[in-house]
């Protein structure tokens, strides 16, 4: 989850602290409101348990949210 934190505090220029807060309330928000099987991988897809290239997908496909363009 580092890695998220650690683009979203650099692509909104927010401190680490408040962007960890922000996606914490935005993990928490997809939990509840994804069907449980699909909320119950959120975890496991930033704790890497899905495979070695899921973290770096995961960030690639946020900094295209956020504006950044595929390497």
């Amino acid at each position: 989850m580092e890695a998220l934190v650690n683009l979203v505090s650099e692509k909104t220029g927010i401190s680490p602290e408040i962007a960890q807060k922000a996606v914490d309330v935005t993990l928490n928000f997809l939990k509840d409101k994804l069907p449980a099987p699909i909320a119950g991988q959120i975890d496991g897809l930033l704790s890497g348990e899905e495979g070695g290239g899921v973290m770096g997908g995961l960030s690639k496909g946020l900094g295209g949210l956020m504006g950044k363009e595929e390497e």
